[in-house]
């Protein structure tokens, strides 16, 4: 048994290490990682928003282009008669097809898939998804200003089209960036992403798709 010399001080015992140590780094590293992906998804999120903006602004400008240098009817050839520029309005859905006398469903069918998008972009994980949920938003969004604002009327508006693939169809800017988004939106469900950036095998997050 060890004795104080007369006159000193007690020396104190060493601190131990509280049973709620280990609990609390637990959750500040729970905490840490919980910011870091939100952080990350805010920023895919505004990627994802600012791609669409491109697309929108893009797909805008060559209807005015188209607007103010063709002529309707009239077809100038680009690669032979498998690519050229004519100018359609397009009463229907998109790449021309079906739906001709249903111009405002079409309308109300577009607004809702811009709200599940907008909704669907809060949880964006991945880069890919990012990619891809830009290009279908600033699809729809260009394909739904032409609905909205342009002639014949309020949500009957005539989508115009320009780019003239062989005889098959005539599209846009706006329906190239929804036919990328869905051919990504493919390859990223065949390969397992999960629009959080997980993949379901491993359930790992993905930092590269």
């Amino acid at each position: 048994m060890s004795t104080t010399p007369a006159g000193s001080d007690p020396v104190p015992d060493p601190p131990h290490e509280t049973a709620s140590s280990a609990p609390q780094d637990a959750d500040d590293a729970v905490a840490t990682h919980d910011a870091a992906v939100a952080a990350r998804r805010r920023r895919l999120g505004v990627g994802a928003l600012s791609l669409a903006a491109v697309v929108l602004v893009i797909d805008q400008l060559t209807k005015w282009w188209a607007l103010a240098a063709l002529t309707e009817g009239e077809r100038i050839a680009l690669l032979g008669d498998l690519l050229g520029l004519t100018l359609v309005f397009n009463p229907g859905a998109a790449l021309s097809f079906m739906a001709n006398g249903y111009t405002w469903v079409l309308t109300i069918v577009v607004v809702v898939v811009v709200v599940v998008i907008l909704r669907a972009m809060r949880r964006i994980g991945s880069l890919g998804w990012a990619v891809a949920l830009g290009l279908l938003l600033g699809g729809a969004l260009g394909n739904l200003v032409d609905r909205i604002f342009r002639q014949p009327g309020f949500a009957r508006g005539e989508v115009v089209d320009m780019i003239a693939y062989a005889d098959f169809f005539v599209g846009n800017v706006a329906d190239i960036a929804i036919v990328v988004a869905a051919g990504l939106i493919i390859l990223l469900s065949f390969r397992g992403v999960g629009l959080d950036g997980t993949r379901q095998t491993s359930d790992e997050t993905e930092g590269e798709d």
